[in-house]
């Protein structure tokens, strides 16, 4: 089980009981309280219980792949190139309803402009301060899209 969290729509927080994992999608960067500080740009990492693979795009762009227990995380905010890298994404945490479209998750985790993105989406979205993932299997059928605040 883990939760996400955001109180800033570039940070993500994934939380779990071993450690916690902070991705700033606007400064491409994850802190983790590592000894080395922050780590920037992309590369393949484990942070606690978190796989974490960062994909590099062009002007430095990163997005992430965060792997806790079998669910896959990508964190890619506005971006909407590689995509095809970054694979299966049971939640997406993205403002892109191109890039939902594309990798259809279970679960959006709105970053930016929800109004906009529900509406193009036809579905509603709910607000939560923290979202919290069980397992796999239970994360639901349909898209559904969080609003964290």
């Amino acid at each position: 089980m883990f939760e996400i969290e955001s109180k800033n729509p570039d940070v993500i927080t994934i939380t779990t009981k071993k450690t916690s994992v902070t991705f700033n999608i606007a400064e491409y960067t994850i802190s983790g309280n590592l000894s080395v500080g922050a780590i920037h740009g992309p590369g393949e990492f484990e942070i606690g219980d978190v796989t974490i693979r960062g994909i590099a795009l062009t002007e430095g762009k990163v997005i992430y792949d965060a792997e806790i227990g079998g669910v896959h995380v990508g964190i890619i905010g506005g971006i909407e190139e590689g995509l095809d890298d970054l694979g299966v994404a049971n939640v997406l945490c993205t403002s892109s309803v191109r890039a939902i479209r594309e990798i259809d998750p279970k679960v959006v985790i709105a970053m930016g402009n929800v109004d906009g993105m529900v509406s193009e989406l036809k579905v509603a979205a709910r607000a939560e301060k923290k979202y919290k993932v069980k397992s796999l299997d239970a994360l639901p059928v349909a898209l559904e899209v969080v609003a964290l605040n």
